[in-house]
């Protein structure tokens, strides 16, 4: 596997490693041992998929606040999407930065969240669908979310959204806990 630093700290892109031949290609595309080399956490408690019907489709932005804080390796395995992190994390260099990469089935590329940080992405085709991997499960009273358009991070979609849920409509704008 293939890690690649991103501008946010702790945060990775992640890319496979063909082996090909006439048949097509073998590939990594976890190990914990590769994860724990680099200081990344490697559990995984929980695994999701997230289908989504049509382009221009928003979900987020999220995060689950501590003690159920998580870490999450996210894949697009069907259609593609743009897929944006935001760094909460007051003490990091990084604080209330964002970061943004497309995802997409072909090119079999995921991303590194790393604890203290929000996702979100928006589907850039129909029957767009998502795989994620996380280190805690999920605890409804510990998530947490920001408004996607939140003029404290000044994210730049690269397309308009169309669908999103009441939730992530109606969330507030960030306002750091303690």
């Amino acid at each position: 596997m293939i890690f690649t630093e991103t501008p946010l700290s702790g945060a990775y892109i992640v890319d496979i490693e063909r082996l090909a031949d006439d048949r097509g290609f073998f590939a990594r595309s976890f190990c914990r041992d590769e994860f724990e080399a680099r200081g990344l956490d490697p559990r995984v408690v929980q695994c999701d998929i997230s289908f989504n019907a049509r382009r221009g489709t928003l979900r987020g932005m999220h995060y689950q606040a501590a003690p159920f804080a998580e870490a999450k390796l996210v894949r697009c395995t069907q259609g593609a999407i743009h897929d944006v992190i935001v760094d909460l994390r007051p003490g990091s260099p990084t604080f209330k930065q964002h970061f943004g990469v497309d995802l997409a089935a072909g090119s079999h590329r995921a991303l590194y969240v790393p604890e203290g940080l929000a996702h979100g992405f928006l589907t850039l085709a129909d029957s767009s669908e998502v795989f994620y991997q996380m280190s805690e499960s999920y605890s409804p009273e510990y998530a947490r979310g920001f408004r996607w358009d939140d003029p404290a991070f000044e994210i730049e979609w690269p397309e308009a959204v169309r669908t999103m849920s009441d939730r992530d409509r109606s969330y507030p704008d960030f306002a750091p806990e303690g």
